[in-house]
């Protein structure tokens, strides 16, 4: 495996309004960001899903990490009152 730095790793996460309604791509290809991030939740190893597509290399998996974690890094979430207006 190569190091790749933050940039070149986020460079591998690609959109394409044609696939997937835009939403997050690896490489221009049809696996979303969510697809990866779904299956290393469900206990996949990065090589058990790199192993499922030919094309697919580990940084791609660590791309998709990075990703994830700056998407989740900016998030603001506020706290809603749902309690009766009464």
């Amino acid at each position: 495996m190569v190091f790749m730095d933050e940039k070149q790793l986020l460079e591998r996460i690609t959109f394409n309004s044609e696939i997937f309604g835009g939403k997050p791509i690896v490489r221009g290809r049809r696996l979303a960001v969510e697809h990866v991030l779904s299956m290393l939740a469900a206990g996949d190893s990065p090589e058990t899903i790199v192993s499922g597509y030919p094309w697919l290399e580990v940084e791609d998996v660590q791309a998709c990490l990075l990703y994830a974690r700056k998407v989740i890094g900016s998030e603001r979430i506020e706290a809603l009152n749902l309690g009766s207006a009464s």
